[in-house]
């Protein structure tokens, strides 16, 4: 199989040494050459990564990437293989074992985060506009109003898929690209985010992740979750803190 994973990054770090990871410097338009690949050249947007995260990447395989299979990670965050010991970098998975997982599936996923106490949609409105996700849904209403059901399924869903990390037919991947990204440039035309934080103003990135789930369930795709995990140390106590603080209306 012909498989490229983009890794996005800002920033030097380790790369898993397989061939099927492709490092994507994100950003990199007028930026310090980090030795991997731009999302800069060919058909790109990387002057928008401020506001798209790791899809300008994305975009950027999108466009200018050819592969059998095609697929998105982080730097920072990694598929692993179910069950597998040893280190974080040995544990991220390889060719042979993403191919066997391919066979049996029309997409691969991170295992999915679950909020318990919140909707996707509270979740959302507690850490960032309400206006991103309401505006996203009037733009689908007019233009793909098939998808509306699944918009509103999955906002009152408590569990959903995120990151932007998948792993699919190149097919499947160009027509997800051509979807979503024609729902965001759209909604960047709508959204005023000039009062936005510079963390708010990722919001492209943000909604992305939540229209990926509404994309698969009305295509009636097949999938496999397997595990992701987060290359450095993560403060748990932290993050749990900033939830319940979100949930209650505190704003640190």
């Amino acid at each position: 199989m012909d498989i490229k994973i983009i890794v996005a990054t800002h920033k030097k770090y380790w790369m898993p040494s397989d061939d099927i990871y492709l490092p994507v410097h994100v950003g990199k338009k007028g930026k310090t050459d980090l030795g991997y690949q731009g999302d800069d050249t060919g058909d790109n947007i990387s002057d928008k990564n401020a506001n798209y995260c790791e899809l300008t990447g994305l975009y950027w395989a999108w466009k200018n990437l050819k592969a059998d299979y095609k697929g998105l990670a982080h730097y920072r965050r990694h598929f692993m293989v179910k069950g597998s010991s040893g280190t974080k970098e040995e544990k991220v998975i390889n060719r042979q074992q993403l191919e066997e997982l391919l066979k049996k599936t029309d997409i691969i996923l991170p295992n999915p985060r679950n909020y318990f106490i919140e909707t996707n949609y509270s979740q959302y409105v507690h850490a960032h506009h309400a206006q991103d996700l309401d505006v996203t849904r009037q733009i689908l209403d007019e233009k793909y109003p098939d998808y509306v059901k699944a918009f509103d399924e999955t906002m009152k869903s408590t569990i959903g898929h995120r990151f932007n990390m998948f792993i699919m037919k190149s097919e499947l991947f160009d027509s997800y690209c051509e979807w979503m990204f024609d729902i965001l440039f759209e909604l960047e035309k709508r959204l005023d985010i000039s009062d936005y934080s510079a963390y708010d103003a990722r919001v492209f990135g943000f909604v992305s992740e939540r229209l990926l789930d509404i994309w698969i369930k009305t295509n009636k795709l097949t999938y496999i979750n397997i595990p992701v995990e987060f290359m450095e140390k993560q403060n748990w106590l932290v993050k749990g803190t900033k939830f319940l603080e979100r949930k209650i209306g505190i704003h640190g």
